[in-house]
């Protein structure tokens, strides 16, 4: 089996060399090269094919973000995860690069130069084994996908192969969507997910009439300039989480970094350090769970790209207690992994590209 071919870019010799090493102590990567700043990658890249780059960013002479911006200008479509140190300024450039092209992203415990970079060991080496499996292509906002919109009803098909099949469909009138009265909406994403969010959140109107609930998976320091930067561009007022903050309609509540976040039957969000779910905190799971008490079945809820199987599990019990269950369509996936477990549990309503979800969500909404 072919080793994953990795390039690791930063202005540290040290953390060149630490990086390597712990990428390279399992059987399954290579580092294939390493490069002291951004200019040396994009001058000396096509001399390699990576599976993955790594991109520190900070860095002098050309920085991560700047990195980016260049290797879009020239076409050079790979597949980057970001390192970062936990900086007010390094989290807004972190989302910066997220919109510019970086899969995802890892925190440096301690600064630019992490002598405990160790502790990101396993994380970095999961996300590297993961979106290798994807290929280099970009497939956010496909519009070329044959699929346009499906529409599934409470189906129990675990075939992959048979959802390609359904994907064909054409879209069939649910009689529980036609008239369900809808109080609030949960989403839930991971790898992949600020872009995609980005691009969900920004099409709806600023008078849809319901809160919207996001859960991105993140660490604490990042959702701050996450829900700032949607803030700006979004037609709805966009806030991070905080204890006790009462709940409005026409107001998205992105979940707190380090915390999960819980929607109260006395109308405000609750956060709490409680464990990890899933390996994650803030996590989906626990978003949908709370809103099916605050709302119970007058709910939306989305799963979108990323790893893992968060949101199963919250999506069947929207189901059972009568909401309505979307998931991304492979097609706009930049991770088919949260998506593909929540069609498995044969409770998703409306299988959809993500450029499609924001108007059957409206769709949905103005039939009440």
């Amino acid at each position: 089996m072919s080793k994953i071919k990795v390039i690791v870019v930063d202005d540290s010799a040290f953390m060149r060399k630490m990086i390597s090493e712990m990428l390279e102590e399992g059987n399954e990567i290579e580092v294939i090269a390493k490069f002291r700043n951004g200019k040396e990658l994009i001058e000396k890249v096509d001399n390699f094919n990576p599976d993955i780059i790594t991109l520190d960013l900070e860095m002098p002479q050309m920085d991560g973000l700047e990195t980016l911006k260049e290797l879009h200008k020239k076409n050079k479509n790979y597949s980057i995860i970001m390192l970062s140190s936990l900086t007010t300024k390094g989290s807004e450039k972190t989302m910066e690069c997220l919109e510019n092209g970086a899969i995802d992203f890892i925190t440096k415990p301690s600064g630019s130069i992490s002598l405990d970079i160790r502790k990101v060991q396993e994380n970095l080496i999961e996300k590297i084994k993961i979106i290798s499996k994807r290929g280099t292509r970009s497939r956010i906002n496909n519009k070329s996908s044959e699929i346009s919109k499906v529409t599934l009803k409470n189906t129990n098909l675990h075939n992959h192969a048979k959802m390609k099949e359904l994907n064909r469909s054409e879209h069939k009138n649910i009689a529980i969507i036609k008239n369900k009265k809808i109080d609030a909406i949960v989403i839930g994403a991971s790898t992949g997910g600020p872009k995609a969010l980005q691009q969900l959140l920004t099409k709806f109107q600023s008078n849809i009439g319901v809160p919207i609930f996001v859960v991105q998976h993140m660490p604490s320091g990042f959702t701050k300039a996450f829900a700032e930067r949607l803030n700006r561009i979004c037609n709805l007022r966009v806030l991070e989480a905080e204890e006790g903050l009462k709940i409005e309609n026409n107001v998205i509540y992105i979940a707190k970094g380090g915390y999960h976040m819980t929607v109260g039957t006395d109308g405000k969000i609750h956060l709490n350090e409680e464990d990890p779910i899933w390996g994650v905190r803030p996590a989906v799971d626990k978003l949908f769970d709370s809103a099916i008490k605050a709302y119970r079945g007058n709910l939306i809820s989305v799963v979108l790209t990323g790893m893992g199987r968060d949101g199963a599990k919250g999506t069947s019990n929207v189901k059972d207690y009568g909401g309505i269950t979307i998931s991304e369509d492979e097609s706009t996936c930049t991770i088919y992994g949260m998506p593909k477990a929540t069609f498995e549990t044969g409770k998703v309503d409306l299988v959809l590209p993500l450029y499609n979800i924001c108007d059957e969500i409206t769709k949905i909404l103005k039939k009440h």
